[in-house]
């Protein structure tokens, strides 16, 4: 029997049962689809992170007090030291692959304005992180540029911070209180919403000296620092260290490339993917039971059938090649529909969050579809056997 021959019989036998074969159909159907959506998620999170990393450009050093990495014993009376505005102002004059630099102090106080009041995270920076960070205003201008350790009563709110305390009036040139101190509003980005865990949208930007006497803070909590463009991340990572080794006299600072994270991040979310691939595969594990169950019910069916064949000459082969064929036709039908089924749940996900990129992986639509095949063909291979091992003198009597 050829192939052609093989597949228009098994979609005939199938075809006398339609309700069982919609629901076996309906089974696979429900595990390709639930592969393909969450991968799909899993992917979409992978290229969202890229995406926001490449918003930073791809030269990104970030220069943390403290050592979070183990390179051998820590000697006794070892001290950290803070990293400090002067330590900021000799990396941007004395490491030249450095392009620009932006201090960070972070803390969070209410901002009040006439009735209103929020409380809200609130930056401690200088002018250089418009640049670092590619921020935009919506009115006004930025912090200004010039000596760090001023200080200043300059204030730059964030799109939601504004709104929310301003309402429709214009907020330029009023003045709002971050706890007990005074500042003037000289500018409001755009919205942006979160990135990388920090919602610019709600939060407030300080000079960088005022946040710190704010917070009573003598160590930064982080510099942003974005090297020249073509300069190797390493050699840059190796001088920072050097510099503030020097400057310290202790290796006591962490300098993480932006390229290690995005690695650490993007091994971490394909695990995921990964994961929610094995979990919803489960499913199609519980569909291939079913395929099973109904190509069973159909061999104990179909005895005479399968009598009457093997008295016109067909062989166990070719017996067996038929309900093979038949649970072969019923998975890759589940499989064909639950990828149209899981790719239109995708398409329906990104149009109500724009956003977020997800798009199942070639690889996952291509495995779901190989494994819907596989289970058909596995757990259809005890049927088969069954009905090609029917002695064909009971199967035409229907014992």
């Amino acid at each position: 029997m050829a192939l052609a021959e093989l597949i228009a019989f098994a979609v005939g036998a199938l075809r006398g049962h339609r309700l069982r074969t919609a629901l076996s159909v309906a089974g696979v159907a429900v595990g390709i689809a639930a592969v393909v959506a969450l991968t799909a998620l899993g992917e979409g999170a992978r290229r969202y992170v890229v995406q926001e990393f490449s918003s930073l450009g791809t030269n990104l050093l970030i220069v943390l007090p403290g050592r979070v990495e183990t390179t051998g014993m820590m000697p006794y009376g070892g001290v950290v030291h803070d990293l400090t505005i002067a330590d900021f102002q000799a990396i941007t004059a004395r490491v030249p692959a450095v392009r620009s630099a932006a201090p960070l102090a972070t803390g969070t106080e209410n901002v009040r304005y006439g009735g209103r009041s929020r409380s809200v995270p609130v930056i401690g920076t200088t002018a250089e992180l418009l640049e670092v960070r590619r921020l935009r205003l919506a009115a006004g201008r930025y912090l200004s540029a010039g000596d760090p350790t001023r200080g200043g009563s300059e204030i730059v709110l964030g799109h939601k911070v504004a709104y929310e305390l301003f309402r429709a009036e214009s907020p330029l040139g009023k003045v709002v209180r971050v706890g007990d101190w005074r500042f003037r509003v000289v500018g409001v980005l755009e919205p942006r919403g979160r990135s990388l865990g920090i919602d610019f949208d709600d939060m407030v930007q300080v000079p960088v000296q005022t946040a710190m006497r704010i917070f009573n803070r003598s160590s930064l909590f982080r510099v942003l620092v974005e090297l020249q463009p073509g300069e190797d991340l390493e050699s840059g990572k190796d001088a920072l260290i050097r510099l503030l080794a020097e400057r310290h006299r202790a290796d006591d600072v962490t300098v993480i490339t932006q390229d290690a994270v995005l690695s650490t991040l993007e091994s971490i979310l394909g695990v995921m993917t990964l994961t929610l691939a094995a979990i919803a595969s489960v499913s199609l594990a519980v569909a291939g039971v079913g395929i099973m169950n109904v190509m069973l019910v159909a061999v104990s069916e179909r005895r005479r059938e399968i009598g009457l064949l093997k008295a016109l000459g067909a062989g166990t082969a070719q017996i067996l090649a038929v309900f093979i064929a038949e649970a072969a036709v019923l998975s890759t039908a589940g499989g064909l529909t639950g990828l149209a089924a899981g790719t239109a749940a995708v398409a329906a996900f990104v149009r109500i969050y724009p956003s977020f990129p997800a798009a199942a992986p070639a690889w996952a639509v291509g495995t779901s579809l190989l494994m819907s095949l596989v289970v058909g063909i596995f757990f259809g291979v005890v049927p088969a056997r069954r009905a090609a091992r029917l002695d064909p003198v009971t199967a035409l009597a229907g014992r």
